[in-house]
């Protein structure tokens, strides 16, 4: 049902994945015009989440209406890129926080190498039929077989029960006064 994608299906991934993130609270307070959303988001996803093309953590079905981003141990978001996209494309008087939010996700996130969960999502049209969860299911054998912990951050406290359902703990709060929160939540080696 779920398969690793290479870079040549980037495209259709970011299309779902956009669609999926389209009512998420932090993703649409960066981003509130639509028009913006769409045009940013998809940098935003390839410089946080993007690398997992190149190192096996790109899952998605058949349709790429459901896919996630992993990060594997050891590899990282391309921060440089990262920030001076949020630079030119974010409103400037966001940026006070939502660098605030950067500094305080790097706090919680594990110093021992862990398998990051960058994006998970599924198209709404799609949502509701269990895609999600097995999606999650499906990846996490590989965090599994490689007895690391699992980390992510979830924009949407919506998600917080499902991510429960499959042993992630909530380890802290992210938040600042003027962005909405992020809960980073950690598995650990099943």
């Amino acid at each position: 049902m779920f398969s690793i994608a290479d870079r040549s299906r980037a495209s259709e991934i970011f299309s779902g994945l956009t669609l999926g993130f389209a009512n998420d609270p932090f993703m649409r307070w960066l981003y509130p015009e639509p028009g913006a959303f769409l045009e940013h988001f998809p940098r935003v996803m390839n410089f946080y989440g993007g690398r997992a093309f190149d190192h096996g953590g790109a899952y998605r079905n058949d349709d790429s209406t459901a896919a996630a981003l992993w990060l594997p141990p050891e590899i990282y978001p391309d921060e440089e890129r990262l920030v001076a996209c949020f630079e030119e494309t974010v409103a400037p008087e966001k940026h006070d926080a939502l660098f605030a939010t950067f500094k305080q996700m790097d706090r919680f996130h594990p110093q021992d190498p862990c398998w990051h969960l960058a994006f998970i999502a599924v198209d709404p049209v799609r949502q509701g039929k269990g895609l999600g969860s097995a999606l999650l299911e499906a990846s996490l054998k590989q965090c599994a077989s490689d007895e690391r912990p699992a980390y992510l951050e979830s924009t949407n406290p919506e998600n917080l029960s499902l991510y429960r359902r499959f042993g992630f703990e909530q380890i802290g709060l992210i938040e600042t006064d003027k962005a909405p929160p992020l809960f980073p939540m950690l598995r650990a080696p099943a």
